[in-house]
């Protein structure tokens, strides 16, 4: 009798640790729920992450923590929660909500393909889901309409490209020209400076010319002169 007391005691205080760990993450959810509609979502994402690190398997925790990150727009790491939430969910109406919450992310970043593929899950879960089929009939036609928008801003940057070709091709024309005009300016002045050394030149050879037969001229007078008497 005092062996099964035994263990039964220690069932009791097993199933009561298991109940005070799921009463512990409830009410961290409840906190980051009221902090959420606070819409304090930083403080809400530290009571969901508790709540997670109390019972990893508490799959509301982890689609709460997507919410609440998308709300800072965390994309990526939103996304993440959203995936780990519908695997972990049981319910199909809110394993729907997860798939929801992927597809809305994608569309708001123009991934449609993506978001198509999120709805499409959320649907088969939910068919009964008005606002996640009208967000995949509206991806379906975005997505159609992206190819001739991509093509569309390719041609607008060639345009963009070939303008730009075209002014650098003007500048350079431009630069030459400037260029023609200040060598143009330059020969003038180099000529007429090699014009003023060659006329200086030649007048310094007629001067030196002039010279030398001024002193031919006076060799050639007669050296004997009467002495004049002084007085």
């Amino acid at each position: 009798m005092r062996y099964l007391k035994y263990i039964f005691l220690c069932m009791m205080m097993v199933i009561g640790g298991l109940n005070m760990m799921a009463q512990s993450d409830r009410n961290l959810i409840r906190s980051g729920n009221r902090l959420f509609r606070e819409q304090n979502y930083a403080k809400a994402e530290v009571e969901y992450r508790k709540a997670i690190s109390k019972n990893p398997n508490n799959a509301q925790a982890v689609y709460n923590l997507g919410n609440s990150l998308m709300a800072q727009q965390k994309d990526s790491a939103a996304i993440e929660q959203f995936t780990k939430a519908g695997k972990m969910e049981t319910s199909p109406v809110r394993r729907a909500k997860s798939y929801h919450n992927i597809g809305t992310i994608c569309q708001k970043t123009r991934l449609y393909s993506e978001a198509i593929g999120a709805y499409q899950e959320a649907l088969r879960d939910n068919p009964n889901d008005n606002e996640t089929r009208y967000n995949l009939a509206l991806c379906k036609r975005l997505l159609k309409n992206q190819p001739q928008q991509n093509k569309q801003n390719k041609n607008n940057k060639d345009k963009n490209k070939d303008n730009k070709k075209d002014e650098n091709k003007d500048k350079n024309k431009n630069k030459d020209k400037d260029k023609d005009k200040q060598n143009q300016q330059k020969q003038p002045k180099e000529q007429m400076s090699k014009d003023n050394a060659e006329q200086l030149l030649n007048a310094a050879m007629q001067e030196e010319k002039a010279t030398q037969q001024r002193l031919k001229k006076a060799m050639q007078q007669p050296k004997n002169r009467r002495l004049q008497k002084n007085w």
